[in-house]
């Protein structure tokens, strides 16, 4: 080999060995991750070494840390709304009360409540309830209280069957049941002061964490309220606060519909729809009327409270951080002087045929005021009356709870029916006279029972003189026949579209069904389906619908059926609240939120002919001149009337009784003011006192709102 290869080759041999050795492309790659490792086996050392600070060095520092007090924001109730009558009345308000509170911490045991009850009993004075005096209805809270001492729980634990120690073993959660089985009577023979610690302790026991409870919030003296403040920091969450009660000024029958509210938190039937909507189990309700049917706006926005929870989940202090806000307000469309007017009224006559026995029988007697434009009740009052007593009850509620056979003042339903089947042609003329139709007595007016006053009539003199042989004659040509002597009719079987034509012409007026007032628990009256009437006794009730003798409807129906012919055919939903109204800044009746505008439900279906025949039957009842013309005692009223009267025969006790019944409206070129007037179940002839109690609301709406 020569040399010049030689020296190449070595060259060569010593570069290859220089590059892997001194810097070469390979020793790069081992260096960079040497050094990688390094930084990371660096942090982890340091890792470890600030671990190891946090856990030897300062562990019992950061222990107490995540043991030290939290704080936690709580909500509660504020002042509802206040209830106005249409003049701006308060009717319900708040007032304040002073009261002592308790809110439950997370870790509070049975031991820690008893303990705080027995502490908080020698610093206020508590009333015992009639509960835990009942051997009976307290037992359970007494126990309750008696188990809460460790050394009474141990001990009636001893007292356990192996048999019982067997079903704890199986399922734990049997324990508190099977040791409360223990208790001896003897041991819960509690002095006084023990039951007021009972007491308190059931209040407390009460709440769920971090939920507050009043243990007094009634009767608080400035001396309680200073000592418990002083010993604050001997009982973890008990503080002092402000509650709120209702207080009902209006007096009368209107304070029935008012309403009440919850004094001990959530009723059980309305829980869990309270729940949902977000509220707490010891929040405040409307349990009734237009408390509950108007919650969502009467309930306040809830104040809300910071509160310090100590290293053992006690709350060691609280502090209002938001005051929270009053709830809006309602004002009423009822006039409380008119109201009282209507009252006054309808208990002095009453009254009358109490003492003259011929209201033995009778439950009470009902009347509704409403403006048939916009449905807005002006008045709605009752009474009711024990058999025999002469004692009478405020009852306004009533009006709509309470259904009667109404008579002939349904008239006008069935004339519609008539027109709306085409069995009837506009102002038809019929023949007046007594019908004997078999499987069933003699249908007669009033005034002809004996077919000694036959006459012809169309159906505006109908109404006038209230003729109930033109009513069933309209219902036997809806059968499609015409009366003859002794004839007879479809059986019930058959006789169902028929009662359809009759009760749908009814409710486009507002008859047999519920008239959407904005109060809960209406009634629909009643209305017997044909499938359950009898084929044999039965068979006529179809005859006796037609002027009012069957199907039985409410005080206020009857208003919202009248406000619909005064009206002109719009059944407008009746309503008790104009309005919604917020506050001013001193919490009194502010702004307008919301009005209630009229609703209207329906429109009968009758051509405007037909309605003004109804419409003038009814002004001819008043001031028509016939002998038979039915209401003319109001034609002396203070403004133009248009009425309709009916007499219902019905039996109470046994007793053959009359319904004494009457709508009105006026004034009629005008209509302001539409009635009904009730009085079930009268022995005897009345001497058409429905009439003369008519008329004096009416003149009574005319003195409060029309007069000069």
């Amino acid at each position: 080999m020569d040399k010049k290869r030689l020296n190449f080759l070595r060259k060569n041999s010593n570069g290859t060995k220089n590059e892997q050795g001194a810097g070469g492309r390979r020793s790069h790659i081992p260096f960079r991750l040497n050094f990688l490792f390094f930084i990371i086996f660096a942090l982890f050392i340091a890792l470890i070494g600030q671990l190891g600070y946090l856990q030897i060095v300062n562990g019992e520092n950061i222990t107490n840390q995540l043991k030290s007090s939290s704080t936690i924001t709580v909500s509660n109730s504020s002042p509802r709304g206040i209830i106005y009558d249409a003049t701006g009345k308060a009717l319900v308000t708040n007032k304040a009360n002073a009261a002592i509170t308790f809110t439950r911490g997370n870790q509070m045991t049975a031991q820690d409540l008893r303990d705080l009850a027995v502490k908080l009993n020698k610093l206020i004075a508590i009333e015992i309830p009639a509960k835990l005096r009942d051997a009976e209805l307290g037992k359970r809270d007494k126990a309750d209280f008696w188990l809460a001492d460790k050394d009474n729980f141990q001990k009636a634990y001893k007292r356990l069957s192996d048999e019982d120690l067997k079903k704890i073993a199986s399922d734990n959660s049997q324990e508190y049941a099977l040791v409360l089985a223990q208790v001896k009577d003897e041991e819960l023979a509690f002095d006084e002061e023990a039951l007021k610690e009972t007491a308190i302790f059931t209040t407390m026991n009460s709440a769920t964490a971090l939920n507050t409870v009043f243990i007094k919030n009634s009767g608080v003296t400035d001396e309680e309220l200073a000592t418990v403040a002083e010993h604050s920091a001997e009982l973890a969450g008990v503080s002092t606060g402000t509650d709120w009660s209702r207080e009902y000024t209006a007096d009368g029958s209107i304070k029935s519909i008012l309403g009440t509210v919850s004094t001990n938190g959530l009723q059980k039937e309305d829980a869990e729809e309270y729940l949902a909507k977000g509220y707490a189990s010891n929040d405040r309700v409307g349990t009734s009327y237009l408390e509950k049917q108007y919650e969502d706006v009467l309930q306040g926005t809830k104040s809300q409270a910071e509160i310090t929870l100590d290293r053992s989940g006690n709350v060691s202090s609280q502090k209002e951080t938001f005051a929270g806000a009053k709830g809006n307000n309602l004002v009423l469309t009822i006039n409380t002087e008119f109201q009282k007017k209507v009252e006054e009224i309808l208990q002095r006559n009453y009254q009358v045929l109490i003492e003259n026995g011929k209201a033995a029988v009778s439950p009470g007697v009902y009347a509704v005021a409403m403006d048939p434009k916009t449905g807005g009740v002006l008045a709605m009052a009752g009474f009711t009356h024990e058999k025999d007593s002469k004692e009478l009850s405020e009852n306004a509620l009533g009006t709509i709870t309470s259904a009667f056979v109404p008579g002939s003042v349904v008239k006008a339903g069935t004339l519609a029916a008539g027109w709306q089947s085409g069995a009837l042609n506009g102002n038809e003329v019929l023949y007046d006279q007594p019908l004997y139709i078999q499987g069933t007595p003699v249908k007669a007016s009033i005034y002809n029972k004996d077919g000694s006053a036959n006459r012809s009539l169309n159906a505006q003199k109908a109404l006038e003189i209230s003729s109930n042989s033109y009513m069933v004659q309209v219902v036997l040509k809806m059968m499609n026949t015409s009366y003859s002597n002794n004839m007879s009719i479809m059986s019930t079987s058959q006789q169902g579209p028929i009662y359809a034509e009759l009760r749908n012409a009814m409710a486009e007026f507002g008859l047999g069904q519920k008239t959407g007032i904005d109060l809960p628990n209406e009634s629909p009256g009643i209305q017997t389906a044909v499938r359950n009437l009898d084929p044999v006794e039965d068979g006529g009730k179809i005859l006796d619908t037609a002027f009012g003798q069957f199907d039985t409807y409410t005080p206020m129906q009857l208003a919202q059926y009248v406000s619909t012919i005064a009206n002109g055919g719009k059944k407008v939903q009746p309503h008790v609240v104009r309005g919604i109204y917020g506050n001013d800044e001193e919490g009194n009746l502010g702004s307008l939120i919301k009005s209630i505008e009229p609703t209207v439900q329906d429109t009968v279906d009758l051509s405007s002919d037909q309605m003004k025949i109804i419409q003038d039957g009814f002004y001819d009842a008043v001031h028509g001149h016939d002998a038979f013309t039915t209401a003319t005692k109001l034609a002396s009223a203070k403004m133009t009337l248009a009425a309709k009267t009916g007499t219902a025969e019905t039996t109470a006790y046994g007793v053959t009784t009359i319904n004494s019944n009457i709508v009105a409206y006026g004034p009629v070129e005008d209509p302001q003011i539409a009635i009904s007037v009730v009085l079930p179940f009268l022995s005897g002839e009345d001497q058409h006192i429905n009439s003369d109690i008519a008329k004096e609301i009416m003149d009574a709406y005319y003195d409060t709102f029309m007069a000069n």
